[in-house]
């Protein structure tokens, strides 16, 4: 049930209901119920705050944006200390390959938050991206960047 993902262990909190497994959300601090694809959001969001160095205070989870009028949730968005989109990831269950069909979703919902950086991520396969908005180039990037690299830009 757990699939083991490709980053490093996760002290994920578990716990079971009478009918379900529930996973604790360690920024929104609230039990949610486990799908594949929230096991997957919470070990990248373990990993972005323990390995990354990024401050649980600066990441939204499934913040509500608008694409085309319509609704949409942005799986993580990383924030700078000033309040400004540092690097949207967008999670998908180890069952679901990452297409370029994946990235293009991240890359539209950039299109409203105008982050520097994009990463998707099944748990398993890993991609990250730099966009120069100016150029309108995206350049992919060899590994995720921590907190302080996302800064830079």
């Amino acid at each position: 049930m757990y699939e083991q993902l490709k980053l490093p262990k996760a002290d994920i909190q578990i716990r079971q209901n009478a009918k379900t497994s529930e996973l604790f959300d360690v920024v929104r601090k609230v039990w949610l119920p486990y799908t594949p694809e929230e096991w997957v959001r919470q070990n990248i969001l373990h990993f972005l705050i323990n390995y990354q160095d990024v401050p649980p205070s600066l990441i939204a989870v499934e913040m509500p944006i608008k694409v085309n009028r319509m609704e949409r949730r942005c799986d993580i968005v990383v924030y700078s200390r000033t309040g400004k989109p540092a690097m949207i990831v967008e999670c998908k269950a180890p069952g679901v390959k990452v297409t370029q069909k994946t990235v293009d979703q991240a890359g539209r919902y950039n299109l409203t938050l105008k982050a520097p950086y994009l990463m998707v991520s099944n748990g398993l396969r890993h991609y990250a991206f730099s966009i120069d908005f100016e150029n309108e180039s995206t350049t992919a990037l060899n590994s995720i960047p921590d907190y302080s690299s996302l800064l830079r830009h």
